[in-house]
């Protein structure tokens, strides 16, 4: 979809690129190729330098140059030319706040064909290196939770590219968190079905403090399932969103394999949990 986005070259707004598309002007090449024709004088000569600079930088994978400019809404154009350096991302805590004392209990990172796991006490700090290797963030919720919290938590800086999920399927009329975006699109979370986070959490005590394995195995089930959902999620909305452009049927993406969960769920840690926190529901 970038080689078809005009919007973020300065001067050229939504209006301005769905004329250009309207009178035939697809792609970066369409408008190159009719030169002064289009916009003579300085303006012109201004988009089309910012073109050729476009195309230098979809060469060299520099995200940065687009990120930056993209009008806000619509980073999900960067999703297919930059799909090879994404990674698909969600935090378990025990609470909301580091500054409040709350801690990261385990991450789930994929990257569409790998995923990784980290637990805190074991390899959590392995994810400050592995995350530099991408260049692309998708979250649900991760502007004003995942991020900040990884950020303050391991005192650094996530300066890559980032699409959350949240605003952009909300912008599509889905939303009641990542499980309702969930069950709104079909998909269906098995075992996992009602687990939330705060249950996570209570998991994570239970881990800790009765040295239940299961309880962790549920637990990277749980928060992979989160993960590699977020894939399946991002496809569908940009399918979508693409309907709205001229390019609904020559850019559409395939929905993705769904990757194996390395853990499973644990119905009898599960029903334990929920019995003893939870007395007087019913089973889910």
């Amino acid at each position: 979809m970038i080689p078809n986005t005009f919007c973020h070259i300065p001067g050229i707004g939504a209006r301005s690129e769905q004329k250009l598309w309207d009178d035939g002007i697809r792609t970066w090449d369409d408008y190159l190729e009719m030169g002064d024709a289009l916009n003579p004088g300085k303006k012109g000569r201004e988009i089309t330098e910012h073109l050729y600079r476009s195309q230098q930088a979809l060469e060299d994978f520099d995200i940065g140059f687009f990120a930056g400019s993209i009008p806000g809404g619509e980073e999900w154009r960067l999703f297919p030319e930059f799909r090879s350096r994404t990674a698909y991302l969600d935090i378990e805590t025990t609470g909301l706040s580091v500054d409040m004392g709350s801690a990261i209990t385990t991450i789930a990172l994929y990257d569409g064909e790998e995923i990784r796991h980290y637990v805190n006490g074991e390899n959590l700090r392995d994810f400050k290196d592995d995350i530099n290797g991408f260049d692309l963030l998708v979250t649900y919720n991760g502007k004003c939770f995942d991020l900040p919290f990884i950020e303050r938590y391991f005192m650094i800086s996530l300066p890559q590219a980032h699409i959350d999920l949240r605003y952009l399927l909300r912008s599509l009329g889905y939303g009641g968190g990542l499980k309702g975006c969930e069950r709104q699109l079909g998909i269906d979370r098995g075992e996992l079905d009602g687990v939330d986070g705060y249950f996570a959490v209570l998991l994570w005590h239970e881990y800790r403090n009765n040295a239940n394995p299961m309880a962790l195995e549920t637990l990277l089930a749980y928060n992979i399932q989160d993960t590699v959902n977020l894939e399946r999620l991002l496809v569908m909305a940009y399918n979508m969103k693409i309907e709205d452009t001229p390019f609904g049927a020559s850019n559409r993406i395939r929905s993705p394999r769904e990757p194996g969960n390395p853990f499973r769920a644990d119905p009898v840690t599960i029903e334990e949990l929920r019995r003893r926190h939870y007395p007087g529901v019913m089973a889910w």
